[in-house]
């Protein structure tokens, strides 16, 4: 069996902080009327990370108390948006590097929305630190990254919600107990997963200098450093696989965990993936624009396709999960689910559910996903009460990884062209020790990666 330690960071200050439970404080949820704030820092200060902020500031009275970004016009447009956010009016302390961030606070709750790259070193650096965590999906860029971050979070006690938010939508939560729980599918053996969103950004943009308020050595950190074309953020870094697992690790992710929870399923036994690319080839995008996986478990397959031209086969589901039972059918999204009996019975639908008059700010945020506005509230709100009660929130480090591990795993037959079998005890792929050497990737230096045998 394969040994792992974790390298200790000997910049990091109170790594054996513990989160005092009474410094929650809650609007009305689980933590309300305690006499402190949670000390929060957020690492990677982009669309997504203020988003998710935002959407815990909503539900918890937590005291922003530093913000961390490369990009300086990020990092000060956060400032100045969490200053006007929180009850306190502060503006958090700002930095350029998240090793001086955990150095100088004792922070009791750390967010992370940085590309993919950066999700392993950051967590586990955190975690150390004494901060629990919200961790964005994918948790990791190779397998064994996943393995270390979870081997952190047992080891030091730290919760990590992974944002797998689909476990916290409420239309979702509604067919899980009324038609998953209720056996209204019957047997199931067969389930379909796809992404046909046009969301691979393509082209061939001149290489440029590196803006002076953009610290591009320190956004790629571990990951190869690429010729500087532009800004990437947003979408544009998302298309090398350099920095992430391409549509299947971003999209597919999102929809086989959202299967795994409904079915109770865990590693698959078998995964297998074919793909590449085979349209888009004019630009110097790196991740495939056409994928099918399978993801095999006893007497059930779950199948993913993802294209990223064409149209989708069905223009109502564009990114969706299908589950077959021998009963009935249920088609599920972020926007709405359907249950279609295979005989008689009641068809059930339950659209997604908006929260405007609850939250009227959502409205002129920019940016905001409305409809994902709900659930990621819920999931900070779960993670919140997971602190408190010391129980393993919804989406756990453990299940974030295994749905993560899985993407990546498919990522790796497709490269492969073959099956692949991993053994999550041992650490390898069986019987195949050429596909075993690429579960953990190469970090650029001087950056260390967290797991070593």
């Amino acid at each position: 069996m394969t040994n792992f330690k974790l390298n200790r960071r000997k910049f990091i200050q109170g790594a054996n902080a513990v989160l005092a439970l009474a410094a929650l404080q809650a609007k009305g949820g689980p933590f309300a009327n305690t006499p402190n704030k949670l000390r929060v820092g957020l690492i990677g200060a982009g669309w997504y990370g203020k988003s998710d902020l935002f959407r815990l500031i909503q539900v918890s009275d937590v005291d922003v108390v530093a913000v961390c970004d490369v990009d300086r016009n990020h990092l000060e447009e956060a400032g100045r948006l969490i200053s006007e956010r929180q009850a306190s009016r502060k503006v958090p302390a700002m930095y350029s590097d998240y090793r001086k961030m955990l150095a100088d606070h004792p922070l009791d709750l750390v967010l992370i929305g940085t590309p993919d790259h950066w999700h392993a070193r950051q967590a586990i650096d955190a975690m150390m630190a004494g901060a629990h965590l919200y961790l964005q999906k994918p948790v990791s860029v190779d397998v064994l990254e996943g393995e270390a971050i979870l081997a952190a979070a047992r080891k030091y006690n730290r919760k990590v919600q992974v944002g797998t938010q689909r476990r916290s939508t409420p239309h979702l939560i509604d067919a899980k107990e009324n038609v998953i729980d209720k056996g209204l599918l019957g047997n199931v053996s067969h389930v379909e997963l796809c992404c046909y969103y046009h969301m691979r950004k393509d082209g061939n943009p001149p290489l440029a200098p590196v803006p002076e308020f953009l610290d591009y050595e320190m956004w790629t950190g571990p990951a190869p450093l690429r010729p500087y074309d532009g800004l990437p953020h947003g979408s544009w870094w998302r298309t090398f696989m350099e920095y992430g697992n391409g549509i299947t690790g971003d999209m597919c992710i999102h929809m086989f965990d959202t299967v795994r929870w409904l079915l109770q399923l865990d590693w698959p036994k078998r995964i297998s993936a074919t793909g590449g690319i085979y349209v888009q080839k004019g630009g110097k995008s790196t991740i495939a624009d056409t994928q099918t996986a399978v993801f095999e478990y006893d007497e059930l397959n779950c199948i993913w396709q993802h294209r990223t031209w064409g149209t989708p086969a069905d223009p109502e589901y564009p990114w969706a999960f299908i589950i077959y039972g021998d009963k009935g059918t249920l088609k599920g999204s972020v926007m709405k689910y359907e249950f279609i009996p295979a005989g008689q019975g009641d068809r059930i639908a339950k659209d997604v559910v908006y929260e405007r008059d609850e939250f009227p700010e959502d409205i002129d945020e920019p940016r905001i996903e409305l409809h994902t506005a709900p659930a990621t509230r819920r999931h900070m709100q779960d993670l919140l009460s997971a602190i408190q009660h010391d129980r393993l929130p919804v989406a756990d480090i453990e299940e974030g990884h295994i749905s993560t591990a899985s993407c990546i795993l498919a990522n790796l037959s497709m490269q492969l062209n073959r099956p692949l079998v991993y053994d999550p005890q041992t650490k390898v792929c069986l019987d195949d020790p050429e596909a075993t050497a690429l579960l953990r990737r190469s970090y650029r230096k001087p950056w260390q990666h967290p797991y070593t045998t």
